[in-house]
């Protein structure tokens, strides 16, 4: 291994997500900022939104917490400027993020040798997907993560103590009852692990109550109590997560998409084309406890109406350890691979097929990380400058639910309001769909009063229809974004500020 060894590669894969985070500049999804950092900025600077979900008790405190404890940091250190309140986030999850590369890469050659360690970490590095997700705060982020560690101390043949006292086995319960701690839909990927592991063991009795029942109750004993502080009441999240998404068809509300839909367009997209080599890679290594939990994640997601790229996260390094073991085939010239250091001169095939990931992947990243959907966090970036020069006093959100930052990325504690919706307990339209159906009806409901914010946002695409509303009340619009050719590309925001 080059670079000094696993000490190298730590180095390698740390400034390689650093570099990742500050180049995504894009928005995502809504969770991102809602569901992990509007709710930390609340627990530390003591404003800021929770949504419906946190009222029904659905989220766990314990992914927010990790951003609220770097928040008190910056606080404390008076760091909390706009520019740090918007970066550090995402630079503190690349760090977790490196750690999901180096414990693929030793995943990969604990499975098949460095030869395929090797090529697996030029997949998961170039793999335009990971680079546009994996540095962003979302629980499904961490939870990929997590899974690659516990994976790989699961996979350890040795008795190895940690602590002093926890077997490798025990240390990947540990790490995977934390995975579902944090996303209760890790159950789905570590039912697949145990029942595979509970089948081949000898000692079952032993294997359940011994190990898995023990460390379980623990951890989420530990998570129950901390969401009891944290909500001021007990709440169970699992539960009421699996009651709502499972039972009650709750996660329908977002969406639905037909069965097959991670099949044939949302993990195709994830893995891009790196997937005609996962799929050779799982026929050449005939590697088919990992290839069965790759295939059962997106089948079991698939049973769900709403899907989302994601959700099946977790899947997305095994594939490229797959796909990695195609590549260390291709050198070597053999579809069974030696456990040994690969060298000499590339094939022309191989080279070939390197610079066509390249090619395809490298561009997709950055146009998905600096242009597509950059309005979103361009115009909290913009607002952020004028608020703290004092040019804002309140602000009205009109665009889709949840569809820019809020408090966490502004850090001023303003008037401010956006669409709600909330799920109706009638099953009538929520706010959002109500004002998208009419939008200037809607603001003679909500401005009624005179009352007019200072600052509009709202995407460009309503500008026609907002006119006439805007220019009787003297607004004139102002571009969050520095580069006006982006315009035609992304989903840009337009700005208006009151006169």
């Amino acid at each position: 291994m080059a670079l000094g060894g696993e000490r190298g590669l730590w180095v390698l894969c740390i400034a390689f997500r650093l570099l990742n985070a500050l180049l995504v500049r894009t928005y995502f999804n809504p969770d991102e900022h809602w569901q992990a950092l509007e709710v930390a900025h609340r627990i530390v600077f003591g404003y800021g939104h929770l949504t419906w979900e946190w009222n029904k008790g659905l989220r766990s405190y314990l992914h927010p917490l990790m951003f609220a404890a770097l928040y008190k940091m910056l606080a404390v250190l008076k760091l909390d400027t706009p520019w740090f309140m918007a970066r550090s986030p995402r630079l503190f999850q690349s760090l977790i993020a490196a750690a999901g590369d180096v414990y693929l890469w030793k995943l990969s050659r604990r499975a098949f040798g460095d030869r395929v360690a090797k090529w697996t970490m030029f997949c998961q590095l170039v793999n335009w997907f990971t680079f546009f997700c994996m540095v962003r705060t979302l629980s499904s982020s961490i939870e990929t993560v997590l899974t690659t560690i516990a994976l790989f101390y699961w996979s350890s043949p040795t008795i190895d103590k940690h602590l002093g006292f926890m077997s490798n086995r025990q240390l990947a319960l540990c790490v995977a009852w934390i995975s579902c701690a944090i996303r209760p839909t890790s159950a789905v990927i570590w039912l697949y692990v145990g029942i595979y592991h509970l089948y081949e063991c000898r000692d079952k009795f032993r294997y359940l109550l011994h190990e898995v029942l023990p460390i379980g109750c623990v951890i989420l004993g530990a998570t129950f109590s901390l969401d009891r502080i944290m909500y001021g009441k007990w709440i169970f999240v699992p539960l009421r997560f699996f009651q709502f998404n499972f039972l009650s068809g709750g996660g329908d509300f977002y969406g639905s998409h037909p069965w097959h839909w991670y099949f044939t367009q949302g993990f195709p997209a994830m893995a891009f084309t790196h997937l005609p080599l996962a799929v050779l890679g799982i026929w050449w290594s005939r590697e088919w406890f990992l290839a069965g939990l790759v295939a059962w994640i997106l089948f079991t997601y698939s049973l769900l109406g709403h899907k989302e790229f994601r959700f099946v996260l977790p899947a997305l390094p095994l594939a490229m350890l797959f796909a990695g073991y195609s590549l260390a085939s291709i050198e070597a010239g053999s579809k069974k691979i030696v456990k040994e250091k690969s060298g000499g001169r590339w094939p022309l095939k191989l080279t070939i097929i390197l610079i066509g990931l390249l090619v395809s992947n490298a561009p997709t990243a950055l146009y998905t990380s600096l242009v597509h959907q950059r309005g979103s966090e361009a115009v909290m970036e913009y607002l952020g400058k004028e608020a703290t020069d004092q040019r804002v006093e309140s602000i009205a959100f009109l665009t889709q639910c949840h569809a820019t930052p809020f408090y966490s990325s502004l850090h001023k504690d303003l008037p401010m309001r956006f669409l709600d919706c909330s799920p109706s307990s009638d099953g009538g339209k929520d706010e959002a769909s109500r004002f998208m159906e009419d939008p200037l009806a809607a603001l003679s409901v909500m401005f009624g009063d005179g009352n007019v914010p200072s600052h509009i946002v709202f995407f460009d695409s309503l500008e026609d229809k907002l006119r006439p509303f805007l220019e009787a009340r003297s607004y004139k619009l102002a571009s969050p974004l520095s580069f006006v050719f982006f315009h035609c590309l992304s989903m840009d925001s337009s700005f208006f500020v009151h006169r």
